[in-house]
Protein backbone atom coordinates (compact mmCIF):
# COMPACT_ATOMS: atom_id res chain seq x y z
CA UNK A 1 0.00 0.00 0.00
CA UNK A 2 1.21 3.46 -0.88
CA UNK A 3 -0.68 6.61 0.06
CA UNK A 4 0.34 10.08 -1.05
CA UNK A 5 -1.19 13.43 -0.18
CA UNK A 6 -1.30 14.84 -3.70
CA UNK A 7 -2.92 18.19 -3.02
CA UNK A 8 -4.86 20.16 -0.44
CA UNK A 9 -6.43 23.56 0.09
CA UNK A 10 -3.59 26.04 0.69
CA UNK A 11 -3.44 27.40 4.25
CA UNK A 12 -6.33 25.17 5.33
CA UNK A 13 -6.55 26.43 8.90
CA UNK A 14 -6.67 30.08 7.79
CA UNK A 15 -9.47 29.23 5.32
CA UNK A 16 -11.48 27.50 8.05
CA UNK A 17 -10.95 30.35 10.52
CA UNK A 18 -11.92 32.99 7.95
CA UNK A 19 -15.06 31.06 7.00
CA UNK A 20 -16.12 30.75 10.63
CA UNK A 21 -15.37 34.39 11.48
CA UNK A 22 -17.37 35.57 8.47
CA UNK A 23 -20.52 34.04 9.96
CA UNK A 24 -20.42 36.61 12.77
CA UNK A 25 -18.74 39.57 11.05
CA UNK A 26 -21.02 42.57 10.49
CA UNK A 27 -18.53 44.89 8.81
CA UNK A 28 -15.85 42.74 7.24
CA UNK A 29 -15.09 41.08 3.92
CA UNK A 30 -14.07 37.48 3.32
CA UNK A 31 -10.73 38.54 1.85
CA UNK A 32 -10.13 41.00 4.68
CA UNK A 33 -10.78 38.37 7.32
CA UNK A 34 -8.48 35.91 5.56
CA UNK A 35 -5.64 38.42 5.18
CA UNK A 36 -5.98 39.46 8.82
CA UNK A 37 -5.14 35.98 10.07
CA UNK A 38 -1.65 34.67 10.69
CA UNK A 39 -0.92 31.00 11.39
CA UNK A 40 -1.18 31.35 15.16
CA UNK A 41 -4.45 33.30 15.09
CA UNK A 42 -5.90 30.77 12.66
CA UNK A 43 -4.80 27.83 14.81
CA UNK A 44 -6.28 29.42 17.95
CA UNK A 45 -9.59 30.02 16.18
CA UNK A 46 -9.74 26.50 14.76
CA UNK A 47 -9.09 25.10 18.22
CA UNK A 48 -11.93 27.21 19.62
CA UNK A 49 -14.25 25.94 16.89
CA UNK A 50 -13.43 22.37 17.82
CA UNK A 51 -14.23 23.05 21.47
CA UNK A 52 -17.62 24.42 20.42
CA UNK A 53 -18.36 21.53 18.06
CA UNK A 54 -18.82 23.96 15.15
CA UNK A 55 -17.96 21.69 12.20
CA UNK A 56 -19.48 23.23 9.07
CA UNK A 57 -16.57 25.66 8.38
CA UNK A 58 -14.13 22.79 8.00
CA UNK A 59 -16.01 21.67 4.88
CA UNK A 60 -14.29 24.51 3.01
CA UNK A 61 -10.95 22.69 2.88
CA UNK A 62 -10.30 19.47 1.00
CA UNK A 63 -7.51 16.94 0.67
CA UNK A 64 -6.68 14.74 -2.32
CA UNK A 65 -4.91 11.40 -1.91
CA UNK A 66 -3.33 8.97 -4.33
CA UNK A 67 -3.87 5.41 -3.09
CA UNK A 68 -2.02 2.49 -4.69
CA UNK A 69 -1.62 -1.20 -3.94
CA UNK A 70 -5.01 -1.80 -2.35
CA UNK A 71 -7.64 -4.43 -3.07
CA UNK A 72 -11.03 -4.22 -4.71
CA UNK A 73 -12.38 -5.20 -1.28
CA UNK A 74 -10.90 -1.94 -0.01
CA UNK A 75 -12.62 -0.10 -2.86
CA UNK A 76 -15.99 -1.54 -1.88
CA UNK A 77 -15.55 -0.21 1.64
CA UNK A 78 -14.14 3.24 0.99
CA UNK A 79 -16.82 4.15 -1.55
CA UNK A 80 -19.41 3.81 1.22
CA UNK A 81 -18.13 7.20 2.37
CA UNK A 82 -20.39 9.11 0.02
CA UNK A 83 -19.27 12.71 0.53
CA UNK A 84 -16.08 12.22 -1.43
CA UNK A 85 -14.85 12.13 -5.00
CA UNK A 86 -13.35 8.96 -6.44
CA UNK A 87 -11.41 8.16 -9.62
CA UNK A 88 -10.57 4.45 -9.78
CA UNK A 89 -8.54 2.32 -12.18
CA UNK A 90 -11.07 0.59 -14.44
CA UNK A 91 -11.15 -3.18 -14.86
CA UNK A 92 -13.33 -2.59 -17.90
CA UNK A 93 -10.67 -0.70 -19.84
CA UNK A 94 -7.43 -1.85 -18.17
CA UNK A 95 -6.46 -5.44 -18.90
CA UNK A 96 -5.40 -7.36 -15.78
CA UNK A 97 -3.64 -10.24 -17.54
CA UNK A 98 -0.96 -10.36 -14.88
CA UNK A 99 -2.72 -8.76 -11.94
CA UNK A 100 -1.03 -8.15 -8.61
CA UNK A 101 -3.05 -9.09 -5.56
CA UNK A 102 -3.25 -8.15 -1.90
CA UNK A 103 -2.61 -10.86 0.69
CA UNK A 104 -4.18 -10.50 4.16
CA UNK A 105 -1.67 -10.67 7.05
CA UNK A 106 -3.48 -13.64 8.62
CA UNK A 107 -3.03 -15.58 5.39
CA UNK A 108 0.66 -14.66 5.24
CA UNK A 109 1.10 -15.99 8.78
CA UNK A 110 -0.13 -19.46 7.82
CA UNK A 111 1.91 -21.46 5.26
CA UNK A 112 -1.06 -23.75 4.66
CA UNK A 113 -3.49 -20.86 4.15
CA UNK A 114 -0.99 -19.04 1.94
CA UNK A 115 -0.62 -22.10 -0.30
CA UNK A 116 -4.39 -22.32 -0.78
CA UNK A 117 -4.62 -18.56 -1.35
CA UNK A 118 -1.88 -18.44 -3.98
CA UNK A 119 -3.36 -21.43 -5.76
CA UNK A 120 -6.70 -19.59 -5.91
CA UNK A 121 -4.99 -16.48 -7.33
CA UNK A 122 -3.26 -18.54 -10.03
CA UNK A 123 -6.56 -20.19 -10.93
CA UNK A 124 -8.33 -16.82 -11.12
CA UNK A 125 -5.61 -15.41 -13.35
CA UNK A 126 -5.71 -18.44 -15.63
CA UNK A 127 -9.50 -18.24 -15.89
CA UNK A 128 -9.38 -14.51 -16.60
CA UNK A 129 -6.81 -14.88 -19.36
CA UNK A 130 -8.61 -17.85 -20.92
CA UNK A 131 -11.95 -16.05 -20.87
CA UNK A 132 -10.39 -12.92 -22.34
CA UNK A 133 -8.82 -14.95 -25.17
CA UNK A 134 -12.04 -16.82 -25.98
CA UNK A 135 -14.18 -13.70 -25.95
CA UNK A 136 -11.63 -11.65 -27.88
CA UNK A 137 -11.53 -14.25 -30.63
CA UNK A 138 -15.33 -14.29 -30.79
CA UNK A 139 -15.65 -10.50 -30.90
CA UNK A 140 -12.81 -10.11 -33.39
CA UNK A 141 -14.47 -12.46 -35.85
CA UNK A 142 -17.73 -10.54 -35.56
CA UNK A 143 -16.01 -7.18 -36.06
CA UNK A 144 -14.08 -8.42 -39.08
CA UNK A 145 -17.34 -9.63 -40.55
CA UNK A 146 -18.73 -6.13 -40.06
CA UNK A 147 -15.92 -4.73 -42.18
CA UNK A 148 -13.47 -3.51 -39.53
CA UNK A 149 -9.79 -3.81 -40.43
CA UNK A 150 -7.73 -6.35 -38.46
CA UNK A 151 -5.92 -3.87 -36.21
CA UNK A 152 -9.09 -2.05 -35.24
CA UNK A 153 -11.01 -5.30 -34.80
CA UNK A 154 -8.40 -6.67 -32.39
CA UNK A 155 -8.32 -3.47 -30.35
CA UNK A 156 -12.10 -3.27 -30.04
CA UNK A 157 -12.42 -7.00 -29.40
CA UNK A 158 -9.99 -6.88 -26.48
CA UNK A 159 -11.94 -4.09 -24.80
CA UNK A 160 -15.20 -6.00 -25.19
CA UNK A 161 -13.58 -9.21 -23.95
CA UNK A 162 -12.07 -7.88 -20.73
CA UNK A 163 -15.35 -6.17 -19.88
CA UNK A 164 -16.83 -9.62 -19.22
CA UNK A 165 -13.66 -11.53 -18.28
CA UNK A 166 -13.23 -9.23 -15.25
CA UNK A 167 -16.16 -10.96 -13.53
CA UNK A 168 -13.83 -13.76 -12.38
CA UNK A 169 -11.27 -11.40 -10.85
CA UNK A 170 -11.08 -11.72 -7.05
CA UNK A 171 -11.60 -9.08 -4.37
CA UNK A 172 -7.85 -9.44 -3.76
CA UNK A 173 -7.05 -7.96 -7.19
CA UNK A 174 -5.06 -4.76 -6.81
CA UNK A 175 -6.32 -1.34 -7.80
CA UNK A 176 -5.41 2.31 -7.41
CA UNK A 177 -7.43 5.47 -7.03
CA UNK A 178 -7.46 9.18 -6.36
CA UNK A 179 -9.78 10.33 -3.58
CA UNK A 180 -10.77 13.81 -2.46
CA UNK A 181 -12.59 14.53 0.81
CA UNK A 182 -13.30 17.69 2.72
CA UNK A 183 -12.10 17.89 6.32
CA UNK A 184 -15.51 17.19 7.83
CA UNK A 185 -15.89 14.02 5.75
CA UNK A 186 -12.38 13.01 6.75
CA UNK A 187 -13.30 13.35 10.42
CA UNK A 188 -16.19 10.96 9.85
CA UNK A 189 -13.94 8.61 7.86
CA UNK A 190 -11.31 8.53 10.61
CA UNK A 191 -13.94 8.02 13.30
CA UNK A 192 -15.11 4.82 11.63
CA UNK A 193 -12.01 3.51 9.90
CA UNK A 194 -9.30 4.17 12.50
CA UNK A 195 -11.34 2.06 14.91
CA UNK A 196 -9.77 -1.23 15.99
CA UNK A 197 -12.84 -3.02 14.65
CA UNK A 198 -12.39 -1.67 11.12
CA UNK A 199 -11.06 -4.14 8.54
CA UNK A 200 -7.25 -4.23 8.59
CA UNK A 201 -6.62 -2.80 5.12
CA UNK A 202 -8.86 0.25 5.34
CA UNK A 203 -7.69 0.85 8.92
CA UNK A 204 -4.08 0.97 7.74
CA UNK A 205 -5.05 3.41 4.99
CA UNK A 206 -7.02 5.61 7.39
CA UNK A 207 -4.12 5.80 9.84
CA UNK A 208 -1.72 6.87 7.10
CA UNK A 209 -4.18 9.41 5.68
CA UNK A 210 -4.64 10.86 9.17
CA UNK A 211 -0.89 11.11 9.64
CA UNK A 212 -0.50 12.92 6.31
CA UNK A 213 -3.22 15.52 6.89
CA UNK A 214 -2.14 16.06 10.48
CA UNK A 215 1.35 16.98 9.28
CA UNK A 216 -0.02 19.84 7.14
CA UNK A 217 -2.93 20.93 9.37
CA UNK A 218 -2.18 19.70 12.91
CA UNK A 219 -4.64 21.94 14.74
CA UNK A 220 -7.46 21.19 12.32
CA UNK A 221 -7.08 17.42 12.79
CA UNK A 222 -5.93 17.41 16.41
CA UNK A 223 -9.12 15.66 17.57
CA UNK A 224 -9.40 13.26 14.62
CA UNK A 225 -9.20 9.53 15.13
CA UNK A 226 -11.46 6.71 16.31
CA UNK A 227 -14.42 7.67 18.47
CA UNK A 228 -12.62 6.52 21.63
CA UNK A 229 -9.73 8.92 21.05
CA UNK A 230 -11.53 11.98 22.39
CA UNK A 231 -14.91 10.57 23.41
CA UNK A 232 -16.32 7.25 24.49
CA UNK A 233 -16.31 4.14 22.29
CA UNK A 234 -19.22 4.13 19.86
CA UNK A 235 -19.18 0.36 19.31
CA UNK A 236 -21.24 -0.56 22.38
CA UNK A 237 -21.06 -4.26 23.25
CA UNK A 238 -18.87 -4.78 20.17
CA UNK A 239 -16.10 -2.62 21.67
CA UNK A 240 -12.53 -3.95 21.40
CA UNK A 241 -12.00 -2.96 25.04
CA UNK A 242 -8.74 -1.19 24.24
CA UNK A 243 -9.79 2.46 24.47
CA UNK A 244 -6.83 3.41 26.69
CA UNK A 245 -4.33 1.85 24.29
CA UNK A 246 -5.99 3.57 21.33
CA UNK A 247 -5.84 6.96 23.04
CA UNK A 248 -2.12 6.47 23.63
CA UNK A 249 -1.59 5.40 20.01
CA UNK A 250 -3.35 8.42 18.52
CA UNK A 251 -1.89 10.86 21.01
CA UNK A 252 1.53 9.70 19.80
CA UNK A 253 0.46 9.97 16.13
CA UNK A 254 -0.68 13.56 16.61
CA UNK A 255 2.41 14.48 18.59
CA UNK A 256 4.68 13.15 15.85
CA UNK A 257 2.63 14.93 13.18
CA UNK A 258 2.87 18.23 15.08
CA UNK A 259 6.64 17.78 15.31
CA UNK A 260 6.86 17.02 11.57
CA UNK A 261 4.78 20.12 10.82
CA UNK A 262 7.09 22.33 12.88
CA UNK A 263 10.16 20.77 11.24
CA UNK A 264 8.69 21.42 7.80
CA UNK A 265 8.08 25.14 8.37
Amino acid sequence: MKITLLSYTPNPERVVAAAAKLCYAANATASGLYEGLDDQKAADFVEMLASLGHESPIEHVSFTFGIEGVSRAFLAQITRHRIASFSVQSQRYVKKDGFAYITPPEVLDSPEALSVYEEAMRADLAAYNRLADILQEKHCAALLAEGKNEKEAKRMAEKKAIEDARFVLPNACDTQMIITMNARSLYNFFRHRCCNRAQWEIRAAAEEMLRLVSEVAPTLFRNAGPSCYKKGCSEGKMSCGQAAEMRCKYTKLHSEAEHAHQEGK
